[in-house]
């Protein structure tokens, strides 16, 4: 268990954002990242369909004997982490309530924006987490459908990415938040433009940060600190298009990215039928 390697799975780029984090605190742990580059973003999806992509993710990684699966992607978080944990006997950690918490620790005026895909904000899932911190906190979410698209292409900067930014973000300027959740891993790569957006006087919390806090936290509880000695190895595999994910991979993580695959996924015949997706839906 302790010299297996940590499993993260993202719809896309945005995962790096969390790898990245986790890389930093546990800097000996090996990882195996697979971003599914030919189906995103998952923020426009339907449930189904994102908790069907989220299994075949995980299944996966589940090929390379993971010791821990890392949902890096708050909509597959938000929409499909309790089936996930109900179908494997790792550690399975996701985006939001640690970036939750974090918000709601934060928050002087008790008032909170979030912003992330549509299917993230529609879930509700950060409103009903903050709460569970602090029921006075009001929240606004609201959804920035093209900031995945503009973090995939690379469009990190630039007056359009800024215009961008400034119209999705007036209405939490208007409401008067002084903290900001970025419920989408992709957005930290988009920082800078949000944080000029927004004015200096509001806090971003990084949801990749608080993740990666929480993942160390898990392994040390748990005894499955890596022992071997021998140097990370990081393994990177995407459903489409690696070579656009090693060119922009490369430059946030600014690092090479030696070894990268396209993988071809599947589900695993227990999950070929969608009943048991259905079924899972209608029982939450």
């Amino acid at each position: 268990m302790h010299d297996k390697p940590i499993g993260i799975f993202d719809s896309g780029i945005g995962g790096l954002t969390v790898l990245k984090e986790i890389r930093n605190i546990l800097p000996r742990e090996d990882i195996v990242y697979f971003g599914d580059t030919a189906r995103v973003p998952y923020g426009t999806k339907s449930k189904e369909t994102v908790i069907k992509f989220s299994l075949q993710d995980a299944d996966f990684l589940s090929n390379f004997d993971v010791k821990m699966i890392v949902v890096a992607c708050n909509t597959a978080s938000s929409l499909s982490l309790d089936m996930l944990k109900r179908r494997y006997d790792i550690p399975l950690v996701g985006v939001i309530e640690p970036g939750a918490r974090k918000a709601a620790s934060l928050t002087r005026k008790m008032k909170i924006g979030v912003i992330g895909t549509k299917a993230t904000v529609k879930s509700g899932i950060y409103e009903r987490e903050v709460k569970k911190f602090n029921p006075a906190i009001n929240v606004l979410s609201t959804d920035c459908p093209l900031f995945v698209p503009l973090v995939e292409e690379g469009w990190l900067h630039g007056k359009i990415t800024e215009a961008i930014a400034k119209t999705y973000l007036a209405p939490v300027k208007k409401f008067g938040a002084d903290v900001l959740v970025l419920g989408c891993t992709h957005y930290p790569l988009l920082k800078s433009v949000i944080q000029k957006a927004l004015g200096r006087g509001v806090k971003l919390v990084d949801s990749a940060k608080e993740t990666a806090k929480e993942v160390k936290a898990i392994i040390e509880e748990n005894g499955m600190a890596k022992r071997s000695n021998e140097n990370p190895e990081y393994a990177f595999y995407v459903s489409d298009e690696p070579a656009l994910f090693k060119k922009i991979g490369e430059k946030f993580l600014k690092r090479p990215i030696e070894r990268i695959e396209k993988a071809e996924i599947e589900l695993k015949e227990k999950y070929v039928h969608d009943r048991s997706i259905s079924q899972f839906q209608r029982s939450t």
